[in-house]
């Protein structure tokens, strides 16, 4: 096979449920591979914040759209001649078979590397799929694939009812699901077929067990299988939602060979050429089993397999469709073999995923075949139970473990029988409150089907939960035998905060009770070699279940905390901040520790740092990693607020922080205390006040006037910040908050209409700023900064603005003695200038401004952290010959039921950054980029209260101009014939009047809705929120904002009039 010379290697984009970064960490290791190969590698990867888009991780980076049109402009310019399709999720593997049909690949001769097309094509197409594992004799459910809703209602009818409709093509199950009965069946098509070509009707095999096995395979027929992984949850719940245990824990010997025999012939027949992931379905009353699924591509569980085994798969995979063999690749991890050892462990290892169902109003929290989770995390212990507790503390739910809490069973919580029975986000709490109140093993197996080994194990951690209660209740001296408790519960994964809570004690009173009986947990080195070779790998955990260490102390260098599971607000965007901050800190010498929980990042791939703890970032874990390694400090400023909240503690407890002091950091952090501050430095700030009860926030609301801002410290359904209208929704607002009171007061704040809002991203050095840049948001004040479009440099701002702003960003740095990475958050009327709050480490924008201005801002900082040299930079990034566009991603489709009105609340799960000589240019692209399209004919106009009618006006006549067909809702369409623009009326869809809007979004006949609600208030009019949740459901574009569906109709307009332009990254200098 001869070796390409250029090869074109495509992203996975916006991080979006059902497709993470896990993208991001397999994408890199692709370029990496071809790099070492002396391979050229161009990458398309419209996600900014992403660590395979940075400085010299590719020869040639295209922040553009993963469309067909796109890539065969970048295919026209670049002639690559192959292309990897395997390391970018769905979004590549889609978009590589399109190019192929349409002839672009083959007209410009690109090869795709890795598992041939014809191979791709038979494991995404439900039928090809179902035809090929028969004809080798391999089971799968019975199933019938159908391309209309009729087609579908027959193959229902003819297997019988209950049935799984899956999508081919779809991303994390998007548009499958279980359908009783034809009515379900009817609703789940309509929408299934709005995403995707094909559906499959298969038998359901509710209560059978699911197992994953990832398999590699070479092109001379090498195989081996990676992992073997077992759901925790029965079959009929996403792999992606699932607790997913490694390795099977529950299999018998002869289970896990029939199916591992199986894997290797099924990839063997496929011809897959790299990695595979397959799915099963177990009958655990017999040895039956049915594949589910085959992904021929790098998946989320090929991420978590990787870094539960310590095997590079990704990197593998990228040498193999390279063409070399698994017998001549190195493992890089392991050092001692080469890539066809097949790894053993002798550890545990559990993933949970991370939800944030709780921030969206009206969602269904049942879990089941499609994704909803944000993000996961990676938990390893020596015993399941340790494992599980430590995973669970790390999704950063507000579970100290296994807990039978009642706030932990979720606001919708009904009874036990419901919760076991119908699975949610929480079940897994019903299921501990459920030992608690006495149920037996069977009685929770009958409701749940999940296996009973499992939930014997969660039966003896309540048991010894219930032993720790009898011993705080003793008043007996405490002798051996409380001593063994402690060290069996430590052992058991509970965490001195929890046994604290149990005992009635303090979490610093337990740890200094165990640290003087020498209850200490030992590091232990991930050891995949099963003693036949010396383990060599810098991949460490820690567990209570060892006598001694595996490692000895590094006594230097800097431990990064990293920022645990993505979630809605902490993404890709911090972990490239702790890479960037890990890779400059070894350049100048010291010696790297990264500690971090989250299996999709890059942070913890084995060749970052010079050790990787795969652990808690809780303050006992930190510190315990802290007195083992005995570093020069910590580095708190890169990884979001959750290493950021532990400032203060560590700081007490005698660890050194790099960077501003803990007490500067707790000025900004602390409300009171910042506030005073910028009182001191005359620096404006909105009226706000802490509230303790109802009354005086009415009073103090009265005062400053409506609309204010109310932010509750602690309050059920997530709803941290909401923006109240007048009395009566301020106090509907301050009721979700389970408790008001002096311990948990609430800030309520003037909030500030038609303002801008204006953003600061700067590095300091004792003080003094090195550089910075200045954002804007095309929203007006009102949308959270990290759902807000992002302009840099920006575009419309008074000099005057300018000028002020980097005058109180002068002082506040000043004052505060900032050395390290800050964001201050601006209101600007005019040029009245207020500032909202300050975060004294790096922000989302961190990675977006540092590519768009081409400085390396955490580069800068860390530098400035550990007192280094500083390079020679311009001092700002005001003065730019393009502009680039933040742009960010919602996972509203897999949301059922959420309303997709953006507010004072994140909602995004992602986002995207791309550049171009304008304005328009950069913010068409990015528009593209999270998916939007560019309307053909008909866009539908419902544009809110007069002043937003009246600024929509320019932009309905120049749709009108271009040529679109509108139509509108009654006002809508009244105000717009009224100023001599032709439209439709239509109905609203409560009315029972043709022709409806409701009618016509379910036909989709719309190609983009504008439907601006009267206000940000919780949610308006029940019409209102019909139209927008349809367009969602039926995968029709949406604009909700005034501003942003004004400028995409200018971008729309210049566009046609230029097109797009198509440059590389490295080109804008």
């Amino acid at each position: 096979m001869k070796k390409p010379e250029k090869v074109l290697v495509l992203g996975s984009g916006g991080l979006k449920i059902g497709q993470a970064g896990e993208f991001d960490y397999s994408g890199s290791q692709a370029l990496k591979a071809l790099r070492e190969e002396g391979v050229k590698s161009v990458l398309i990867n419209p996600n900014i914040a992403t660590i395979q888009t940075s400085e010299g991780m590719a020869d040639a980076t295209y922040f553009l759209p993963l469309t067909a049109e796109f890539v065969r402009k970048v295919i026209e310019k670049e002639r690559p001649d192959g292309i990897l399709l395997a390391f970018g999720g769905q979004t590549a593997l889609n978009c590589g078979l399109q190019l192929y049909d349409q002839g672009i690949l083959y007209k410009y001769g690109v090869e795709v590397l890795g598992t041939s097309v014809e191979a791709i094509r038979l494991t995404e197409d439900r039928e090809l799929f179902a035809d090929k594992l028969h004809s080798i004799g391999a089971k799968t459910p019975r199933s019938v694939a159908a391309v209309t809703l009729e087609e579908a209602q027959e193959a229902a009818a003819r297997i019988g009812y209950p049935v799984m409709v899956r999508a081919a093509f779809a991303l994390g199950g998007a548009g499958s699901g279980l359908c009783k009965n034809e009515k379900q069946l009817i609703s789940r098509c309509e929408k299934a077929f709005s995403l995707s070509p094909q559906v499959l009707v298969e038998e359901w095999l509710g209560g059978w067990k699911e197992v994953e096995y990832e398999v590699v395979r070479d092109r001379f027929d090498n195989c081996i299988t990676v992992c073997n992984m077992e759901n925790f949850d029965p079959l009929g719940i996403h792999t992606g939602e699932s607790i997913v245990v490694a390795p099977s824990q529950t299999l018998t010997d002869r289970e896990y060979h029939m199916l591992r025999t199986v894997a290797l012939r099924v990839i063997r027949s496929i011809g897959i050429v790299g990695e595979c992931n397959i799915q099963y379905a177990l009958d655990p009353a017999s040895e039956e089993y049915r594949i589910i699924e085959v992904n021929a591509r790098l998946s989320r569980s090929s991420a978590l397999a990787s870094k539960a085994t310590g095997y590079p798969l990704a990197y593998v995979a990228a040498k193999l469709a390279l063409g070399a063999s698994l017998a001549e690749i190195p493992n890089k991890i392991t050092v001692a073999t080469k890539s066809c050892f097949e790894p053993a462990l002798d550890y545990c290892v559990v993933k949970i995923p991370r939800w944030d169902l709780s921030k969206f109003k009206e969602v269904d929290t049942h879990l089941g075949s499609e994704m909803k989770s944000v993000g996961e995390v990676m938990s390893i212990g020596r015993t399941f139970e340790e494992a599980l507790q430590k995973a669970i503390r790390m999704t950063g739910m507000g579970a100290r473990g296994l807990s039978d809490e009642v706030r932990l069973l979720g606001p919708d919580f009904l009874s036990l029988k419901t919760a076991l029975r119908q699975p949610t986000d929480r079940r897994l709490f019903a299921i501990y409150r459920a030992f608690a109140e006495g149920w037996s093993v069977e009685a929770v197996h009958k409701a749940t089907k999940i296996d009973p080994w499992f939930l014997s194990r969660i039966a003896a951690v309540r048991k010894t939960e219930e032993s720790l209660v009898q011993a705080g209740r003793g008043k007996k001296p405490r002798g051996q035998a409380y001593v063994d408790l402690i060290r069996s519960a430590k052992r058991m994964g509970f965490s001195d905060e929890g046994l604290a809570s149990i005992l009635g004690q303090k979490e610093q009173e337990i740890r200094a009770f165990r640290e003087a009986k020498g209850i200490l947990p030992s590091v232990k080195q991930i050891d995949t070699l099963a003693a036949e070779f010396p383990a060599e790998t810098n991949y460490l955990y820690l567990t209570y279940s060892g006598s001694k260490d595996d490692v000895s102390p590094s006594g230097a260098g800097v431990i990064v905390p990293g920022s645990g599971p993505y979630r809605i607000g902490s993404s890709v965007e911090f972990d490239w901040c702790c890479v960037n901050a890990i890779q400059t800190a070894r350049k100048l010498g010291r010696r790297t520790i990264m500690v971090n929980c989250n299996p999709e990042t890059v942070s913890t791939d084995y060749d970052v740092c010079d050790r990787l703890y795969f652990e808690e970032l809780s303050l006992e874990r930190v510190l315990d990693i802290y007195e083992f390694e005995r570093p020069e400090g910590v580095i708190l400023s890169m990884g979001g607020q959750i290493p950021n909240n532990l400032a203060m503690k560590l700081y007490d407890s005698g660890a050194v922080v790099l960077g501003t002091s803990s007490s500067n950091i707790d000025r900004a952090e602390d409300r009171n205390k910042f506030s005073a501050l910028l009182d001191e430095l005359g620096v404006d700030q909105p009226e706000w006040k802490d509230l303790t009860t109802a009354d005086e926030a009415a009073l103090f609301a009265k005062t400053v006037g409506y609309p204010v801002l109310v932010r509750p410290s602690y309050v059920l359904s997530g709803a941290a910040m909401n923006v109240a209208w007048d009395e009566i929704r301020l106090r509907k607002f301050l009721s979700l908050a389970t408790e008001l009171s002096p311990e948990h007061p609430v800030v309520v704040s003037k909030f500030i209409e038609n303002s801008k809002e204006i953003e600061i991203d700067a590095v300091a050095s004792r003080g003094r700023i090195l550089f910075h840049a200045i954002t804007e948001h095309i929203e007006n004040a009102g949308v959270h900064s990290g759902d807000a479009t992002v302009v840099l440099p920006a575009q419309r701002l008074y000099i005057e603005t300018i000028r002020q702003i980097r005058r109180i960003t002068e002082k506040i740095a000043a004052e505060l003695e900032i050395t390290g990475p800050f964001n201050i958050q601006f209101l600007a009327q005019r040029n009245k200038i207020r500032v909202i709050e300050c975060n004294l480490r790096a922000s989302r924008s961190f990675p977006f401004c540092s590519k768009v201005s081409r400085v390396n801002m955490i580069d800068l900082a860390t530098r400035a952290i550990l007192n280094a040299e500083l390079p020679k930079t311009s001092s700002s990034a005001l003065d730019l010959p393009w502009v680039g566009v933040k742009a960010a991603q919602f996972s509203f489709s897999r949301l059922h039921g959420a309303d997709p009105i953006l507010g004072v609340e994140m909602a995004s799960t992602g986002e995207v950054g791309c550049i171009g000589t304008d304005l328009d240019d950069a913010f068409m692209k990015a528009m593209l980029s999270v998916g939007y399209q560019i309307p053909k004919k008909n866009v539908l106009l419902s544009t809110g209260p007069l002043q937003d009618k009246i600024e929509f006006l320019d932009s309905a006549k120049k749709l009108a101009a271009m040529g679109y067909e509108l139509f509108a809702s009654g006002g809508t369409a009244r105000f717009l014939t009224s100023n001599g623009l032709a439209c439709t009326r239509l109905a609203w869809p409560l009315e029972k009047a043709e022709p409806n809007i409701a009618t016509m979004l379910k036909a989709r006949q719309f190609d983009l809705v504008i439907n601006i609600p009267k206000n940000n208030e919780e949610r308006e009019l029940k019409n209102d929120y019909l139209i927008r949740r349809a367009a969602v459901d039926f995968n029709i574009p949406l604009f909700t904002n005034i501003k942003v569906a004004k400028q995409f109709i200018d971008a729309l307009e210049s566009h046609k009039a230029k097109g797009f332009e198509i440059k590389a990254w490295e080109e804008y200098r």
